[in-house]
């Protein structure tokens, strides 16, 4: 009977035997027990320097490995890798495009025999990277890589406490950014989070919101999902929604809203020239197709008029090329101030851009109405622009306007207003102006037609003009040079007349303007009648910016009034003389010449009192001999027969 040392002894020997009776799994258990070994005491470090000089192979950048490398074998095999750090172009002043204070990679081996790198997440704790545009391109260009190829699979990006930095010197751009991937329920969907500020074009900035990760660029099917705020001094956007149709920056389209206190402020953002207007706030599709973006189907408020349409600007030319289809429902015509140099008059209730009103409380206390503003040659030479904007309906107190109707071509300092036509009091008004702003003092051509203005309605604040009848034409023809509307008035040479045919008006007005003191005061007392309008015309001639009467009448069936006097554009002055000359009998008329005169601002009219005077001191005269003797001196004798148009009388 075995003892049991002896019977343990042949228990241990057996596994032995079993392994010596089959060699070839001895080696494989061999093989086993030696790589075990090995990677349990295998030091991946080893493999930095190859590593190392693969990268910088393929990329043409210095490449190093600071921290420790290490691997975790499997069938996801995942790699982790601390202080990296990519080499920059040879162009560039930092020295670095990129470092991580760690990456860990996770890869499939099984697809790797298949030449296929899949990549199911990829985590980087602390990135840092740095994007520079340059006259050579950007630095995101590697001499050693085509970018042929579909390129590895990845399918989730986590970043941790990560920098993004873009720097366009040449355009005075720079964007500094913190970037961390958010904590979503499903990992698998984990967009990435932004802010920070910079400068674009020169402005400074400010960046907020989410992005999908950007692996998701890869995904043409997929909508893109963005939701980012940016912020430019007072000026506002908000791009949000998901992009349809992405291809790495070159084209894409997403909802974007724009607001702000004045358009003019986009100039140095965008490069498009606008003039001041109050606060807006505008939201439409912003398409991109390479070197067209495209802002459509736009719609909002400018002040207190909607505007909607679509606008368009190319890059990558000579100038920027502006292009726009606008049109409003109702345009408050305060709105249209800035086009001409001036500021929006906002009343009560009104959109109002405070340093506007500011500038313009400032003109008017120095008594000026014309706008001295000097339009900015820069901004007219650096873009081109071919926009068309029509307005249905016009707000305009006091000015009797219906509609708008404008098309405004610039090419290389070279403006054209073709046409500028409004819709007033029930006729037309179509001009063409030509601004040649390739030298230094813009060179000014305007050519104004009105026909058929209703005479009742180029007085709407008037009640004693409510029933008037008749239509009014007219034609100015001015040039002038000079930066500013009232510089170019004050230079302007050419022509303006204006006038009537037959029409009707108030006998009360008329009796009125000739101060009339019987006849006005019957029809107040009575009742007020039209009288017949034989015609009425005005034309002057303008010389170096001051017009001059060279005929001017309003001829009725019982009075005329002849004019004659000069308009001074350039120091906004009045200086006209009217002369009534009735045709009927009159008691108590005091017949006496009328004044136009003061400023465009605060204008006069008065009668001539020295004429006025004199009448009064005769009447006293009369009147101490014999009271009605008193009363032939305010007797008009009138002819008493009609004439065609200005006749004898407007000799």
């Amino acid at each position: 009977m075995p003892t049991e040392s002896t019977s343990q002894g042949a228990t241990h020997s057996r596994p032995v035997e079993a392994v010596l009776a089959h060699p070839w799994r001895t080696v494989a258990v061999v093989v086993a027990a030696g790589l075990l070994a090995l990677l349990l005491l295998w030091d991946w470090n080893w493999f930095r320097g190859p590593v190392e000089r693969i990268v910088s192979a393929r990329t043409g950048r210095s490449f190093d490995i600071g921290g420790d490398l290490d691997v975790d074998v499997g069938r996801t095999a995942v790699i982790r890798a601390d202080r990296l750090t990519l080499g920059n172009a040879d162009w560039s002043d930092s020295p670095d495009m990129a470092t991580t204070d760690r990456l860990e990679l996770h890869v499939r081996l099984w697809p790797l025999l298949a030449g296929q790198v899949h990549i199911p997440e990829l985590r980087l704790r602390q990135p840092d990277i740095l994007l520079e545009a340059g006259e050579d391109g950007g630095n995101w260009r590697f001499d050693g890589m085509s970018g042929e190829g579909e390129g590895p699979r990845i399918d989730l990006l986590h970043v941790e406490s990560g920098r993004l930095r873009y720097v366009d010197a040449a355009r005075e751009t720079d964007v500094d950014l913190g970037v961390a991937s958010e904590d979503t329920e499903d990992p698998s969907v984990r967009p990435l989070a932004l802010s920070g500020d910079g400068h674009w074009r020169g402005a400074p900035f400010e960046l907020t919101g989410a992005v999908a990760s950007p692996l998701a660029l890869r995904e043409t099917e997929t909508p893109y999902a963005i939701d980012l705020r940016a912020s430019a001094g007072a000026t506002r956007a908000h791009a949000r929604g998901a992009i349809t149709r992405l291809l790495g920056l070159s084209a894409f389209d997403l909802q974007m809203a724009l607001s702000g206190k004045d358009l003019e402020d986009l100039y140095p953002l965008l490069g498009i020239a606008m003039p001041h207007t109050p606060p807006y706030e505008l939201d439409g599709r912003l398409v991109r197709d390479d070197a067209v973006w495209r802002y459509e189907g736009f719609s909002g408020k400018v002040g207190d008029s909607d505007l909607g349409g679509t606008a368009k600007i190319t890059t990558g030319r000579e100038r920027l090329l502006f292009e726009g289809d606008l049109h409003s429902k109702l345009l408050d015509f305060d709105d249209l101030a800035g086009f001409v140099g001036g500021a929006p008059d906002s009343g009560a209730g009104e959109t109002g851009n405070a340093e506007l009103e500011a500038e313009a409380a400032k003109r008017a206390a120095a008594g000026r109405l014309l706008p001295d503003t000097p339009y900015d040659l820069h901004k007219l030479r650096n873009m081109d622009a071919d926009v068309r904007w029509k307005a249905a309906r016009i707000e305009a107190p006091g000015w009797p306007l219906d509609d708008m109707d404008v098309r405004i071509l610039l090419e290389a300092g070279l403006l054209r207003l073709d046409p500028l036509e409004f819709g007033a009091a029930g006729g037309r008004i179509r001009s063409t102006v030509r601004m040649d702003a390739r030298q230094d003092a813009i060179q000014t051509h305007a050519a104004i037609r009105a026909r058929g203005l209703e005479l009742g309605r180029l007085l709407p604040d008037n009640e004693l003009a409510q029933g008037a009848v008749g239509r009014v034409s007219g034609d100015i023809d001015l040039s002038g040079t000079g930066n500013s509307v009232a510089r170019m008035l004050a230079t302007a040479d050419g022509d303006a007349t204006l006038g009537m045919g037959r029409g009707q008006v108030s006998n009360l007005l008329l009796e009125l303007a000739g101060l009339d003191i019987y006849e006005a005061l019957k029809f107040l007392i009575g009742k007020d009648r039209q009288v017949a309008v034989r015609c009425a015309f005005g034309d002057f001639a303008v010389q170096d910016g001051v017009m001059t009467t060279r005929a001017l009448a309003f001829d009725t069936e019982d009075t005329i009034i002849i004019g004659e006097g000069t308009i001074d554009l350039g120091e906004e002055q009045l200086d006209l003389l009217l002369k009534p000359r009735p045709k009927d009998r009159s008691i108590l008329a005091l017949r006496s010449p009328l004044v136009i005169d003061g400023s465009f601002r605060d204008p006069g009219f008065r009668p001539d009192m020295a004429r006025l005077g004199l009448r009064g001191a005769i009447a006293l005269a009369l009147g101490s001999i014999a009271p009605p003797a008193a009363l032939l001196a305010t007797l008009e004798l009138g002819p008493g027969e009609d004439s065609t148009c200005g006749g004898q009388y407007a000799k």
